[in-house]
């Protein structure tokens, strides 16, 4: 009966969704190169893998980059939706591509440099761990004086060094990949899958450390873990909203709750749940908890890589879901928000004051630096959007740059990121000291480098917006943030260099191009910022 009943049922044609391959293309290439190289792991012989990711990352970079160039020089102002409106293709979403390719190249530069640290920053192979009876949980300190237990110094004979793993370059890929579907996201649920599609990568790629290795296992464990519950109240939050909405589409989110009679219990509840995973994404105070352990154990430059391109692809969706979802009721969340990035502020810059390892104090700075993307992303209009993606591209570039000279500063342990260890910097390297100075003037927000022009857009937005009184809040918190910068600058120019100090490493190739990409761009930005702020601001979310 069931089956005749089924027979006779009128059955509708199922039509494939039409795709605008040209809009997509970038994120295509992104995932499509992703995927090759998943391949050449698995077929390429050992020695021949390095060069082959490499040159393929980069490759896939510039295709991405290309192809993201040609779009925009004609993309409609107003933006368009794609695959079943899953996607939407906008000036911001544009905007952010860039951004995060841009980032995406100079991370994965700093991933494939192993002259830094002979071999890589990365575990070595099982075949060759396995050679040179190197000791897996191995553990290191940053504490200067006191002898780290069972770090992994053999490599084998005098004067070699073990290839790295090279299946950190897919995790990249795929991770950059999510990170651009995740800014694009039109739904809910196309968002959650893009936030597992780049979180999953960034767990494994944090246990992947060469040195140090029960420090960086923690680190992924912890990211893993913290991320599993952030993912779990993001989901949670979509039941709701579609519970409230009858769609997880982010305009139909918005029209239910234009002109809706149900109660806003399941609205604001959603809402809530749903900020709580981007904000854990994001390391908004005081969903942080992850950030200072990771962002110390994992490998330098996974470090780099999570703080500068997760959280501009954290604070786009944040972007997208309060602007497009809920900004016809900002009054009522914005209160909420207000306290969040008074918390996020000055988590981030009190407990900076009281941390003694450059790694953790670069981590509570990228804290307080999100409680002031916050104002840009709460003014629901053009210029907080504008200002918040410019704001986004000009840290990205100076924290990218940052890590990228924390990686030089070595001794017999490998990285050395205590404080105390970086006492008379400036009469080792002038330039290394002088690079560093100009960075964290960047981040303090200096005139002249793009920090300030940052600041100065996201907090011009928020004044326009009524938000004056948490515009003092924030000068006030750039205020005391300025002191651990000045610190650091104080140590290396001021303070007499120890005996057994720490040398400087000569930078390759690789690392050397991408401090340099973030050291110009940060002064072009802080100087000549027009292009990136108009490109920014010319055009609007779409949904």
């Amino acid at each position: 009966m069931i089956s005749s009943i089924l027979a006779q049922a009128p059955v509708a044609p199922i039509s494939a969704p039409a795709v605008d391959y040209a809009a997509v293309m970038p994120l295509l290439v992104v995932l499509g190169g992703a995927c090759v190289s998943v391949l050449l792991e698995a077929f390429l012989p050992r020695h021949q893998r390095w060069p082959a990711q490499v040159a393929l990352s980069v490759l896939v970079i510039a295709v991405a980059g290309v192809s993201l160039g040609i779009y925009a020089g004609d993309a409609p102002v107003a933006g368009v939706t794609t695959l079943s409106d899953a996607l939407a293709i906008d000036v911001p979403t544009l905007f952010l591509w860039g951004t995060l390719l841009l980032l995406g190249l100079g991370s994965l530069l700093l991933i494939a440099d192993r002259s830094v640290e002979p071999g890589g920053a990365f575990i070595a192979s099982a075949e060759e761990r396995a050679a040179v009876g190197a000791t897996v949980g191995s553990v290191g300190t940053s504490e200067p004086g006191i002898e780290p237990e069972h770090v992994d110094r053999s490599y084998g004979a005098p004067g070699d060094a073990p290839t790295m793993q090279t299946e950190v370059f897919p995790f990249a890929l795929f991770a950059l990949g999510g990170m651009m579907a995740f800014v694009a996201a039109n739904d809910l649920l196309t968002m959650f899958v893009a936030l597992e599609v780049l979180s999953l990568p960034l767990y494994l790629m944090c246990g992947l450390a060469r040195r140090r290795r029960l420090l960086s296992q923690e680190a992924a464990v912890k990211y893993f873990l913290l991320g599993a519950f952030a993912s779990a109240f993001f989901l949670y939050g979509l039941a709701l909203l579609y519970g409230y909405a009858g769609s997880v589409r982010l305009t139909d989110i918005a029209n239910a709750a234009a002109g809706s009679l149900k109660s806003d219990a399941l609205l604001f509840g959603g809402l809530a749940l749903l900020i709580v995973g981007l904000m854990f994404k994001g390391s908004v105070g005081p969903f942080h908890t992850w950030t200072p352990d990771v962002y110390q154990g994992a490998p330098t430059p996974v470090t780099a890589f999570m703080a500068a391109c997760t959280k501009v692809a954290a604070f786009g969706a944040i972007l997208r879901v309060l602007h497009v979802a809920f900004g016809s009721t900002h009054w009522e969340w914005r209160g909420i928000m207000w306290a969040v990035a008074i918390a996020s502020m000055f988590i981030g810059a009190i407990l900076g004051l009281t941390q003694t390892d450059v790694k953790r104090m670069v981590a509570y700075s990228s804290i307080a630096h999100a409680g002031f993307l916050l104002l840009g992303a709460m003014a629901i209009t053009r210029e907080g959007v504008s200002g918040t993606l410019f704001y986004l591209l000009a840290y990205g570039l100076t924290t990218l740059a940052v890590f990228g000279v924390i990686s030089l500063v070595r001794d017999s342990d490998g990285e050395a990121t205590h404080l105390s260890q970086w006492a008379g910097l400036a009469k080792r390297s002038p330039i290394l000291a002088g690079v560093m100075t100009f960075l964290l003037l960047a981040l303090a927000g200096i005139p002249l480098t793009s920090g300030f022009t940052a600041k100065f857009a996201v907090f011009s937005a928020a004044l326009q917006d009524g938000m004056a009184p948490l515009v003092v809040i924030a000068l006030v918190a750039s205020a005391v943030t300025a002191f651990f910068y000045l610190r650091v600058v104080v140590l290396m120019y001021f303070s007499e260099t120890p005996a057994d100090g720490p040398t400087v490493t000569v930078p390759g190739a690789f690392t050397t191009v991408a401090i340099t990409l973030g050291v110009i761009l940060t002064l072009l930005l802080g100087i000549v910022p027009t292009l990136a702020l108009n490109w920014a601001g010319a055009g609007v979310l779409a949904g």
